[in-house]
């Protein structure tokens, strides 16, 4: 029943019980009797408890739904408020149900468009930045070469700095062309590239150890992009902001699929919101119908978790 009905059989219910006793045996003296007034305060008593019992219990739902509403997030799909309640109320909440269901559709399909344009783009720099100047800084190193072979003994030194600072900036350049486009993932594939990482991180700060369980399932070329790439974000997470000097990557298959944990004893998660880099990796998640949870580690550090299912990640 919906709640104009419930409410109006109520309130019809109370005003034809009170005709039907003023035009029976029920009379009302002037001046009113205690005992009279009584009665009619008793009977406005309970049509006014029994309109409040009606009205809470059918805008309950609705109150539920404004807390779903509230708590809302796109990047944490799945959540729905309960249909229930009177009519107009389990129709509303229906419709909101349906809007994020859309909303979340329209959410991945955009996050996929994006995240493969950012993909190509990032292949173009790495090329760019591998092939332009990389041959350039390598000409140059050359040609420093050849000028410290023929400078006078009083500038060697000085063309030596110079010979140090190009390759720095040669290895610079590499660096990020790695981290641009992950040619390791493609030529020797998750595992190769996750213990690479591992060095790659492995500074004198920071200590970053890799554990492959087991022998995984195979799964698709998009799925082991995003595994490498939350792995990525999580340690770079850690690099700058946890203040940890130890890290791990593990990777295991599990009952459905594969899980990739990365773990460091820093200072935790905090109460900041999430930022650019979580909500990239939550992303990416969706992308492949993976599960992404960030808890509290067991050094007081931090757990980003990734779980991706078979039937997301298999061949």
């Amino acid at each position: 029943m919906s709640l104009f009905w419930r409410i109006f059989s109520l309130n019809a219910t109370g005003l034809i019980a009170a005709a039907a006793l003023l035009l029976g045996p029920v009379t009302v003296s002037t001046p009113v009797l205690p005992a009279e007034a009584l009665v009619v305060v008793v009977g406005l008593a309970a049509l006014l408890a029994g309109n409040a019992i009606v009205l809470r219990l059918g805008l309950a739902p609705l109150r539920r739904l404004g807390r779903a509403m509230a708590t809302a997030d796109l990047l944490r799909p799945g959540a729905r408020a309960v249909v229930a309640g009177p009519a107009e109320a389990a129709e509303l909440i229906t419709t909101y149900n349906t809007m994020l269901d859309r909303l979340e559709s329209e959410r991945a399909a955009g996050a996929a468009r994006a995240l493969s344009a950012q993909e190509r783009e990032r292949q173009r720099i790495a090329r760019e930045l591998h092939d332009e100047v990389g041959q350039t800084l390598t000409a140059v190193l050359l040609q420093l070469k050849r000028v410290a072979d023929r400078a006078p003994e009083e500038l060697r030194g000085e063309v030596g700095q110079a010979q140090e600072a190009t390759r720095a900036g040669l290895d610079e350049i590499r660096r990020i062309a790695r981290r641009l486009r992950p040619g390791v993932l493609e030529e020797f594939g998750l595992v190769s590239a996750l213990r690479s990482l591992a060095a790659e991180f492995t500074t004198h700060g920071l200590t970053v150890r890799h554990h492959i369980v087991g022998e995984l399932p195979p799964l698709t070329e998009e799925s082991e992009l995003v595994v490498y790439r939350v792995a990525q974000e999580g340690l770079t997470n850690t690099a700058r902001h946890a203040g940890a000097d130890r890290a791990e990557v593990r990777l295991r298959p599990v009952a459905d699929g594969v899980e990739l944990l990365v773990r460091d004893n820093g200072k935790g998660l905090g109460t900041a919101p999430d930022g650019a880099g979580i909500r990239g990796m939550r992303e990416r998640a969706l992308l492949i119908a993976a599960d992404l949870a960030l808890e509290p580690g067991p050094d007081d550090g931090t757990d980003v978790r990734l779980r991706v299912p078979v039937t997301a990640g298999g061949r």
